[in-house]
Parts: C-alpha cells; sequence; structure tokens
C-alpha cells in the first residue's frame, strides 16, 4: 500500500506542478536587477503558475504561493560560472539547489532578515543545505489536492491548519516549514505569538514582551511578507528611482 501511495503521490506532484493554461504574467521586476538586489539569507516568495500554487493561494488568501532562500552566487555545477542560486522545496524535485532563472518570469518579492550577522547567515544557509535531497511532503500534496476538484467555503480561522497537514516526517518537507525550520534554528522569529507581561521595577509598571515560536508546521508563505520582523525591498526603488525620468508614451493622451 505504501509503495501504491508513493506512486500515486509522484503522479499527482507532477499533475498539480504543471502550469495552469493563460496564467503566464509579466515578471515583477528585470531578472538582472533581481539577482543585483538579493543578498545572501533574503527570502524570496513566488506567486507561482502551477494547479498547486492555485490552492496554495486559496488557502492562504495570499498572492504568494512559494518561498525560497537565496544562498549568494555559486556555480551550478562543479566549473561552471558562479550564478545567483535560491534552495527551495519543490513537490516534484523535493529540497533542491536551483538558479534564480527558474522564477525569472514570475512576480517575486523579497523579504530581507534585519541584522544578521555574516556567521548567522551562514548557519542559516548551512541548515537549508544540509537538507537538500529530501523529498516533499507528498501527504500535503493529498490535502492540498481536493481544493482544486472543488474549493469548499473554508472559513478563514481554519484554512491555515488545513495548509498545515502532513506527514511530520523529518526528511520530507514543503517550502515554508522548511524555512521557518531553519530561521528556528537561529532563533530569528517570523510571527512568533506575543504575550504581554506586566511587572514592576523601581515602583514603575513596565511591559515586556515574550515570544512563544509557533510550530513551524502552521507557517505559509505570506507569513513572510506580512511578517515585522522582514523587510520587503522592491528592485526598482532599491537601485533609485525618480518618477520624471519614466517615458511615458504619449497613445491615448
Amino acid at each position: 500500500m505504501g509503495v501504491l501511495l508513493r506512486f500515486a503521490g509522484r503522479r499527482m506532484a507532477r499533475f498539480l506542478a504543471q502550469p495552469r493554461p493563460h496564467q503566464t504574467r509579466p515578471s515583477t521586476s528585470d531578472p538582472a536587477l533581481l539577482a543585483r538586489t538579493l543578498q545572501r539569507g533574503d527570502v524570496l516568495l513566488v506567486e507561482g503558475n502551477s494547479r498547486f500554487a492555485t490552492a496554495i493561494k486559496y488557502l492562504t488568501q495570499s498572492t504568494w504561493s512559494h518561498a525560497a532562500l537565496y544562498i549568494g552566487e555559486e556555480p551550478l555545477a562543479e566549473g561552471g560560472p558562479p550564478r545567483p542560486m535560491l534552495i527551495d522545496a519543490d513537490v516534484e524535485q523535493g529540497v533542491r539547489r536551483i538558479g534564480l532563472s527558474e522564477f525569472a518570469h514570475q512576480h517575486t518579492r523579497i523579504c530581507r532578515p534585519q541584522g544578521l550577522p555574516p556567521e548567522a547567515v551562514d548557519r542559516l544557509v548551512d541548515y537549508m543545505r544540509a537538507r537538500i535531497g529530501h523529498s516533499y511532503d507528498l501527504k500535503n500534496v493529498f490535502d492540498l489536492a481536493r481544493y482544486l476538484i472543488r474549493q469548499p467555503p473554508v472559513p478563514a480561522h481554519m484554512r491555515r491548519r488545513l495548509i498545515a497537514l502532513g506527514s511530520g516526517e523529518p526528511t520530507k518537507a514543503i517550502c515554508s516549514t522548511l524555512l521557518a525550520q531553519a530561521f528556528e534554528s537561529i532563533r530569528y522569529p517570523i510571527l512568533p505569538e506575543i504575550e504581554t507581561v506586566l511587572g514592576h521595577v523601581g515602583g514603575r509598571e513596565q511591559r515586556q514582551e515574550i515570544l512563544h515560536i509557533r510550530n513551524y508546521s502552521l507557517y505559509t508563505p505570506r507569513d513572510f511578507d506580512v511578517s515585522p520582523f522582514f523587510d520587503i525591498v522592491k528592485p526598482r526603488l532599491h537601485a533609485g528611482f525618480d518618477y520624471r525620468a519614466l517615458q511615458w508614451s504619449e497613445e491615448g493622451a
């Protein structure tokens, strides 16, 4: 039975990974500009145009269906030229190291953690690199596939729990949970639960925030977008933008 489920899961993953017809859109920014803007340790969010991406975006009510960690410029193959590289968890290939060009023609967003020293970024990248080759959580594939057959009206408070379903096996992952585990390993917050504690010091009342780590399986790509601990970096603005230098078409003026 286990062999049959794995076979069915792989077939379904291959089907869900196919782009949906008429879903091609222009990229958010020029690929070369995107590459120049990215810094090692950045999270790159991707809109995605596959059947699988449709289910993710429906459940999260978000533009973003995928997340990857930028690890800097490295050769794609031994002896090759260095190029911008990422590590992500792909529904077909599992955890992999890929070139930025994979997402060159899609809507993207850069989410940048703040204040990480180089050694913390190294640990973050090493965590992701050590998991290359792990398979995608195929139970998650089955859980999400039903929302492509029919999209029932799921209450907003239940959607995060539905997308968190998975096998829980340490050698299986989905993109956002893998990244959540990586940032958890260096104690960097994404969207922790915040408890406010009142105390008294020197006769004065003080408020202190205690951060509680949420279970990594509850994280989705949009959490990096809305997190107060990640800066949103837009390549066109980052490179220096002057609206007065724009050239507009005179058609329809």
